[in-house]
């Protein structure tokens, strides 16, 4: 795996190509350039049968030039570099800073590759290629290009700790349209590798990640939270704000989880860590406060019979005698 910075300082883990998979994929170039190259050869020797030698040989000299280097040069341009070959191993030609390639990085690479790839038949890019550390044949370093891997096997995802319960909501507020999407991908990095990092680097991160964004959203950060549980807190509020914009409705609706700290959840450095209050009980036949129903107990005051005793029989209002009627069970 290799880190390529990007312009905006945050760090692409990509997988560069080697040798194996960089060969096969230009066998396959070099296979379609060679079947259409022999085509238009056969179509100008048709055509140019009434010419004389120097003609013909000026036709052969163009045909070779514009389909086994200007067709690989377009193609890469085109398609910000993913040719038939590099299409059908899956790579991809990139910038040294992860960004797609233009025009003239495709034209140093074709160029060069006429050299290293086919009149030396491939030695000379496979030798640069083996002593590169990233893979990268001459051309790649006279382009700074870089031929990375698309198809990798995809693992489960990191996990993403929720905020604490008691910042739910806090943060609903804040205005988070200033802040930049490589800080939110840091963010998210950090809070998905906290707990592999020495607690005072990471407790600096979480600082100094969360001063740049109290930076941008124009708002201090508490003083009282932690600055891990502040970031995921707000982290939380992006995406809560995002599932409403796509779907009305926000995934954060419902109840929060556990406590952090003694009651579970993810462990913030510098989260507090009381116990949950206890909950109140009301053993059966004393009466509870008024409004609050109990099991056993209804809502107005008279209790129901338990399952052995039967039903009871209708209790008549005061100044009425009773009439002796029971209802059928």
């Amino acid at each position: 795996m290799s880190e390529l910075v990007t312009g905006e300082a945050v760090a692409l883990e990509l997988r560069p190509a080697r040798l194996p998979s960089r060969a096969l994929a230009v066998l396959i170039d070099l296979i379609v350039a060679v079947v259409v190259y022999i085509a238009v050869t056969v179509a100008l020797v048709a055509a140019s049968a009434s010419l004389d030698d120097a003609a013909q040989v000026a036709l052969s000299i163009a045909a070779f030039l514009l389909v086994l280097v200007g067709g690989p040069i377009a193609v890469e341009t085109l398609s910000h570099g993913r040719s038939l070959g590099k299409l059908a191993v899956g790579l991809r030609v990139v910038r040294d800073d992860g960004g797609p390639i233009r025009f003239r990085h495709a034209l140093v690479r074709g160029a060069i590759g006429v050299i290293e790839i086919l009149m030396t038949f491939g030695v000379v890019a496979c030798i640069a290629s083996l002593v590169s550390a990233r893979g990268r044949r001459l051309g790649d370093v006279f382009a700074g290009t870089l031929v990375v891997r698309e198809r990798i096997p995809v693992g489960p995802s990191a996990f993403l700790p929720p905020p604490p319960p008691w910042l739910a909501g806090r943060f609903s507020g804040l205005d988070l349209s200033a802040v930049p999407d490589g800080l939110w991908l840091a963010i998210r990095q950090y809070l998905t590798r906290m707990h592999q990092l020495d607690p005072q680097v990471g407790w600096a991160m979480a600082e100094r990640l969360a001063s740049d964004l109290a930076a941008h959203t124009g708002t201090p950060a508490p003083q009282d939270v932690p600055p891990g549980a502040y970031l995921a807190a707000v982290v939380q509020e992006r995406q809560a704000r995002e599932a409403r914009r796509a779907y009305g409705t926000s995934p954060a609706s419902r109840p929060p989880g556990p406590a952090v700290g003694a009651q579970g959840g993810y462990p913030y450095p510098g989260a507090p860590t009381a116990p949950l209050p206890p909950q109140p009980s009301v053993p059966y036949g004393v009466e509870a406060a008024p409004g609050v129903a109990q099991p056993g107990v209804p809502m107005d005051g008279v209790s129901s019979p338990k399952p052995s005793e039967g039903p009871r029989p209708a209790v008549p209002p005061e100044g009425r005698p009773a009439s002796g009627f029971v209802p059928p069970a």
